[in-house]
């Protein structure tokens, strides 16, 4: 039985600390200028490696293994591991689940709620589940460069009241 001492400090250690010290604590290696909203990880966290200026959003989810159990009837002791890395300047969009084994190469976008079930080439934009290259990085820009509006850096409130003052051409519409 686990000390209920021990718990508690675990569970401070969960919720009252950021994702990214959470997340270092359980053992992910993770790089420097990280933004990290997301506190769901494999139960083997040392499998997993985080590089410099990644951003992983909320709801994302990291696993090094899975599927054992239904295995176990006729091998009692399966358990296979994949490592996850992610490379520098990657993106992972929001509740994106990312599998055992995968790479997620430098610069490369995970589109929101995508289920990676392969490596992601460098400077790639991946999406859908399971998801797919839908184009480069390079691509991205070109197709949203002219809806950059150059607020990065402003506060909450500089930005509110400069995004309610814009007309909607300036803003992404589908």
């Amino acid at each position: 039985m686990l000390n209920p001492f021990k718990r508690l400090i675990d569970l401070c250690w969960r919720f009252l600390v950021s994702p990214e010290k959470y997340l270092r604590h359980i053992g992910v290696n993770i790089g420097k200028h990280c933004f990290i909203s997301t506190r769901e990880m494999t139960g083997e966290p040392y499998l997993i490696t985080i590089g410099n200026n990644v951003q992983v959003t909320r709801g994302v989810a990291i696993h090094c293994h899975g599927g054992e159990n239904s295995i176990r009837k006729e091998y009692p002791d399966f358990d296979a591991f994949g490592k996850v890395v992610i490379e520098d300047w990657a993106y992972i969009g929001a509740f994106s689940q990312i599998m055992p084994g995968v790479t997620i190469g430098e610069g490369a976008i995970v589109a929101a709620g995508s289920i990676v079930t392969k490596s992601v080439a460098p400077h790639t934009v991946v999406g859908g589940n399971p998801a797919r290259v839908i184009g480069t990085t390079e691509e991205y820009i070109q197709r949203n460069l002219k809806y950059n509006l150059h607020c990065k850096g402003m506060t909450k409130e500089e930005k509110r009241k400069f995004l309610l003052s814009l007309p909607d051409d300036k803003f992404i519409k589908k």
